[in-house]
This record gives structure tokens, sequence and C-alpha cells, in this order.
């Protein structure tokens, strides 16, 4: 049994382990959206950014990619993956059904916000979402970063997600 993740952030472009095979995907029932505060990789206590997290809508489809991980890797990346998403809490590992775009359906692990977490901050405005990004900086760099790379890769994918690129432009001409 093929063991997948979901990626729709950070995974998109910097899984930290070996990705077997990379498929678009998408999941029902969630929109991508910088609903969590970050406090550890790319904010701080004293001033958290924000990072992607899926929020739950039921109407919602969500596009990102399936990662595919080797049989003999399996224990090794959950062990990482767990270390990696779980750091706070905020995030809920579950194992969802996802649609890749070559036909198949897999179970894949995938990471949900809590909206229950203090963390949590969904429906923040656009605009609010831009300033907050412009301006954090944390453990694993600057929260402009993780925007840009983010929405650059799923350009690449040929994901459209309107909400990241007026973010992109409008954190462009904030920084500038």
């Amino acid at each position: 049994m093929t063991m997948w993740v979901f990626g729709y952030g950070s995974l998109v472009w910097n899984p930290g382990f070996d990705v077997q095979d990379k498929v678009i995907g998408t999941v029902a029932g969630y929109t991508r959206s910088f609903c969590m505060r970050s406090i550890h990789h790319r904010g701080t206590d004293e001033n958290p950014g924000l990072v992607l997290a899926l929020d739950a809508h039921a109407d919602a489809m969500c596009q990102g990619v399936g990662l595919s991980v080797a049989s003999h890797q399996q224990d090794e990346v959950l062990a990482y993956l767990r270390e990696r998403e779980l750091i706070s809490s905020a995030y809920l590992e579950k194992f969802m059904h996802i649609d890749l775009s070559d036909g198949r359906r897999v179970e894949a692990v995938t990471y949900v916000v809590d909206p229950d977490h203090v963390q949590y901050c969904g429906n923040l405005p656009l605009e609010e979402q831009a300033q907050i990004i412009a301006g954090a900086h944390g453990g694993r760099g600057p929260n402009t970063e993780y925007l840009y790379n983010t929405a650059a890769h799923l350009t690449e994918l040929g994901i459209e997600d309107a909400d990241l690129d007026w973010l992109v432009a409008r954190v462009r001409n904030l920084a500038a």
C-alpha cells in the first residue's frame, strides 16, 4: 500500500522527504487559506506570521498535490511530518480521500487546521493578511518567502488561487 501525503502549501515546494510520485489532486470540503498564526516557522510569539491551512467549508474544493512515499520510507516520513506539522498542535492529522488528476482516488495524510486552537484566525480580511505577512519573520525565514514560494509553485503546476495572487501583489507592494 502506497502512502500519500496531500500538499497544499509549503509541502508543494519543500516536502522535506523523497517524493516517489507527484500528482495534482483535489480534496473536497476544505479551502486553502492563511487561517493559522505562525509562532515558530514564519513568525514569533511577539510577532506572529500566517501560514496556510485547510479550513473546513462544506462547498469548497482545494487543489494541491498528492505526494507518494516509497514504502520503505513511510514510517520515517510520517514521523518527520508529525514533527514538522504538529509542532504546536494547531493542525490536525487526517487521512482523507484525494481525487488525483490521473483519475485515481487515494487516501492521503493531510493536515487541516483545528478551528478551536488559539492559533486559528479564519476569515481575516485579505488586507490584514497582507499586512501580517509583509512584516513577519520566524525560524524558517520571512513570511513573504513562504507566500511567494507557495504561489509560484502552484502557478507553475497550473493551480489557480485568486487570493494568493492578490496577496502576492499586495505584499510585494508593501515590501517595496
